[in-house]
């Protein structure tokens, strides 16, 4: 992987995400927000499960070692509420307010791998996370 491949994988995501939003806002409009996200996820374990069993990259999941299971699982769940809260909310918010406070996580991915990961951003990084952090509040309080 070159030292740029990064950048393009995250952009393509950021794309995905904004696509996301949009998508979700309007199908949860006549269908409970709960059974979306499970309808979501049914999908997106079949588009998953084809797509690994196409690329050759599976391996048996006993394989796999306790703390990848356990870490993995943590982040199951999180994955799971997140789905919950962020479909909750676009029932009932609009996408232009829901989808930045959502990008809050980069303020709080910054500050956990501060805490956790041992990650040292610059001070000129973290002016950038403060400025996301109030554009956050800027758009969420839009009105």
């Amino acid at each position: 992987m070159t030292s740029t491949e990064w950048l393009y994988w995250a952009l393509l995501s950021a794309v995905f995400a904004a696509l996301t939003a949009i998508f979700a806002k309007l199908g949860v409009q006549e269908v409970d927000s709960d059974l979306a996200t499970l309808i979501r996820t049914g999908i997106i374990i079949v588009v998953l499960s084809a797509f690994v069993a196409y690329t050759g990259k599976w391996v048996s999941p006993l394989a796999l070692s306790p703390n990848t299971w356990f870490f993995l699982g943590l982040s199951g769940l999180a994955t799971g509420a997140l789905w919950v809260c962020y479909f909750r909310a676009l029932k009932i918010g609009d996408a232009s307010q829901v989808a930045p406070v959502d990008k809050l996580s980069l303020v709080l991915v910054a500050f956990f791998a501060f805490t956790f990961l041992g990650e040292r951003p610059s001070l000129r990084e973290w002016f950038g996370i403060g400025m996301v952090a109030t554009g956050v509040l800027l758009l969420a309080f839009k009105r």
